[in-house]
């Protein structure tokens, strides 16, 4: 079979994608290619399931620029394709002296990304969210929450309106790229031909790129982000989404309530080295994955650089009573009971051999191809704009660059 275009991924940054295509180029043959037998099997369908606004990202860096686009396109896309969500507003509480400064700090950073926030002293607090304490916070009107798989599915729905193909249970294990064509080897032997292939591959993105023959000096490296769930009965606790001053010696966000669109209230996550990229028990393991984690040095590096933040974290995952300590901070009410069982999501965290984090989306191209080596949050609210970024680069609107691209 030969195709136009070839997407690899079916979560929302690989749809929104292939979706661009085909509105780019009319009548164009494309295949999305997806290794599970569902779309948005793995980080779109485990994630907060909110609708960022970019309050945390440096200005100028695409994350802030693509987040403000994003938190716009997904609002119209799902007002136009009748996917429930909600604009309930995030509100970031200082509890101590210290988060009051940092918080005076954030504030400054939405006004250069352009977020319109308002500061509210401890009696705004308390007027807005009665059972939650702080000294002050920040409130983003624009944040909202969805369910993204909902969101995916949609994009999916689109892309075969418009004459795409989209296979699941294929998993592409050989792609060579020579001349006019791309040739793409599945794992039951079919072969498939594309004039550009596109590869959205979230937890697998570094194999693919290797399987292509970049060379990539990165790793994704799992962290397993464990949720709990509030009973109904405590699902009124909060109007808005509760979210922490981040510290910014640490790596992570840190635990935080988010309502759901469903109504429920989740409590997290924190942030532990996760054993098997595709594992959401919390005993799961696969001897690949950990062997090319431990193997490679630039995860000791992070080790390293970030140990006390993940002696918390693992204190964190083994003890509710310490999980709980983290939310009392802002929502006193809370007790042991409170924290019934939620399923855990997976951060493909691209790093670097140096141990440097990736904090922002990361792309290596060639000439016919292009590779997301790295799509952290807010991708799923970013999705769209990402994704015209993606066709851009594959149309060679923007010059292509054979090394890793920030």
């Amino acid at each position: 079979m030969r195709y136009d275009y070839c997407v690899i991924g079916g979560g929302i940054v690989g749809l929104a994608t292939a979706r661009e295509l085909l509105l780019r180029r009319p009548g164009a043959s494309l295949v999305l290619l997806e290794k599970e037998s569902t779309l948005a099997s793995h980080q779109t369908g485990h994630n907060s399931g909110v609708i960022h606004a970019g309050v945390y990202y440096a200005p100028d860096s695409l994350k802030a620029r693509l987040c403000r686009e994003g938190n716009q396109d997904t609002k119209e896309f799902c007002a136009t394709h009748s996917i429930p969500f909600e604009v309930c507003g995030k509100l970031i509480v200082a509890t101590n002296v210290d988060e009051l400064e940092r918080l005076a700090q954030l504030r400054a950073r939405c006004q250069a990304n352009a977020i319109a926030t308002e500061e509210l002293a401890k009696v705004g607090l308390r007027a807005l969210e009665p059972r939650i304490s702080g000294l002050a916070a920040l409130l983003v009107r624009s944040t909202g929450i969805v369910d993204y798989r909902r969101v995916a599915l949609a994009l999916g729905d689109e892309i075969r309106r418009h004459g795409g193909e989209i296979r699941t249970g294929a998993s592409a294990q050989r792609i060579v790229e020579s001349g006019a064509l791309v040739d793409i080897g599945l794992t039951d032997g079919e072969r498939l031909q594309s004039r550009q292939l596109i590869a959205c591959a979230g937890l697998q993105s570094d194999r693919i790129a290797r399987i292509a023959g970049l060379q990539v000096d990165l790793r994704i490296i799992p962290f397993r982000g464990e949720y709990f769930q509030l009973p109904p009965e405590k699902s009124g606790v909060v109007r808005h989404l509760i979210y922490p001053v981040p510290d910014p010696t640490l790596p992570f966000l840190g635990v935080h309530l988010t309502r759901k669109i469903d109504g429920h209230v989740t409590v997290g996550p924190n942030a532990v080295l996760g054993f098997a990229r595709e594992g959401y028990g919390h005993f799961s393991f696969n001897l690949r994955d950990t062997a090319e984690t431990l193997s490679f040095p630039g995860f000791w590096r992070v080790i390293r650089n970030h140990w006390r933040s993940a002696l918390s974290e693992l204190r964190g995952s083994a003890l509710r009573r310490r999980y709980l300590q983290e939310c009392r901070k802002y929502c006193p009410e809370l007790q042991l009971q409170d924290l019934l069982p939620y399923q855990a999501g997976i951060r493909a965290q691209a790093v670097m051999r140096d141990g440097t984090l990736a904090y922002d989306f990361l792309f290596a191209d060639t000439p016919r191809t292009v590779h997301v080596l790295n799509a952290p949050s807010p991708a799923a609210t970013a999705a769209m704009p990402i994704a015209r970024m993606i066709v851009a680069r594959a149309l060679h609107e923007i010059p292509a660059a054979a090394a890793v691209a920030r």
